[in-house]
């Protein structure tokens, strides 16, 4: 059996933050299934900010504890995403930085309702292809969560 030794391990869920959008201890479900990751957003809108275009929108986050953030961030495009069921839905996509152990790395994200998830974020194969990650889904929370100091979004 090959083994990676640049390859880190995670487990099939991780705590993050995306310190970018001010947003800490978030748990994310690790789908390799999906290529590109998403964050539960509700109230999205799209505007211009010196000529580019950007996107303001509410995160939630806490599946218990429900909190709201209000976030804005540069629109990176729109992408049709087709789910399991065959389902096609035009979203927003960001780049931000993510926090996942020690590790810090711009990541996309589609902005979508993930009301009736279980999870407010789903971290793709993308994500884990430049974190450089492989999974064990045998295994949950394998990564400290990330310290308060990720929060510069400096890679």
């Amino acid at each position: 059996m090959k083994t990676f030794d640049h390859l880190s391990v995670i487990g099939l869920r991780e705590w993050i933050n995306l310190p970018d959008l001010g947003m800490v201890g978030l748990r994310a479900k690790i789908d390799t299934g999906a290529s590109t990751s998403c964050l539960h957003a509700s109230d999205i809108q799209p505007f211009q900010r010196d000529g580019e275009d950007w996107v303001r929108f509410t995160a939630h986050l806490g599946t218990l504890v429900q909190r709201r953030h209000r976030c804005e961030a540069p629109l990176v495009t729109l992408k049709n995403i087709k789910s399991s069921t065959g389902h096609v839905q035009s979203r927003y996509v960001i780049s931000t930085h993510m926090a996942l152990g020690d590790r810090l790395w711009p990541v996309e994200f589609t902005l979508t309702c993930r009301k009736t998830m279980r999870y407010r974020v789903l971290l793709g194969s993308k994500a884990l292809v430049a974190g450089q990650l492989v999974v064990n889904p045998a295994l949950t929370y394998v990564q400290d969560k990330p310290s308060l100091a990720d929060l510069s979004g400096a890679p």
